[in-house]
């Protein structure tokens, strides 16, 4: 058996060989180019998941602060709405369960809202006051004195307003911390606040 290879056969076969390797060497350098597009397009998209999901956890934050703030401020009013001047009547005011030892003053409510303060509100930051203004259906002692018995402002029928302020700054960087302090807060940062008015019933 006899083969023969003229010079046209060797050329096609080489040109093909050298064909397949060039285009195989295109192919790796095509694959690499693609791998590296995915790590750029995967940074961005990292980037991008993450802001969304420490923007959604800091604005949760904001929100549990200010329902914090918002609940505070009435819980603290209805206390104090039953912890008026009349509760040493009936001998109520002893401490015991919901009740205060005497009728509450700003102190006892400022006192009363830090010690309902839950976990992931910065202490510090809460402020409180309470107020007990005259409106024009308040009885007559609570501004003026009415036989023997002196202006009484925590007397049944009166009015008592409780405010809670709180200082929010974001966990995370999301915004420029404010450096400033607005009342009715008395540390910076986003002031948020809440006021409840009710009237003294006991």
């Amino acid at each position: 058996m006899q083969i023969v290879l003229d010079s046209r056969s060797l050329k096609r076969g080489w040109a093909g060989r050298l064909r397949r390797v060039g285009f195989g060497l295109r192919g790796l350098g095509s694959r690499r180019s693609e791998s590296g597009a995915t790590l750029v397009e995967m940074a961005f998209i990292i980037m991008l998941l993450l802001t969304i999901l420490f923007g959604i956890m800091g604005f949760g934050h904001a929100l549990y602060a200010y329902h914090f703030v918002n609940h505070a401020a009435k819980e603290a009013a209805r206390w104090a709405a039953t912890n008026g001047s009349a509760c040493n009547n009936d001998n109520s005011c002893n401490g015991a369960g919901y009740m205060n030892n005497g009728p509450a003053t700003q102190a006892n409510i400022q006192t009363y809202v830090q010690n309902h303060i839950p976990q992931g509100i910065v202490a510090a930051n809460v402020a409180a006051s309470a107020t007990w203004p005259i409106n024009a259906n308040s009885p007559t002692i609570c501004s003026a004195a009415v036989g023997t018995q002196p202006a009484t402002p925590n007397y049944p029928g009166c009015t008592v307003q409780v405010q809670v302020a709180y200082a929010f700054n974001f966990i995370f960087p999301l915004l420029p911390t404010s450096s400033t302090t607005t009342a009715p807060c008395t540390q910076p940062g986003l002031c948020m606040s809440s006021t409840s008015e009710m009237v003294i019933v006991h």
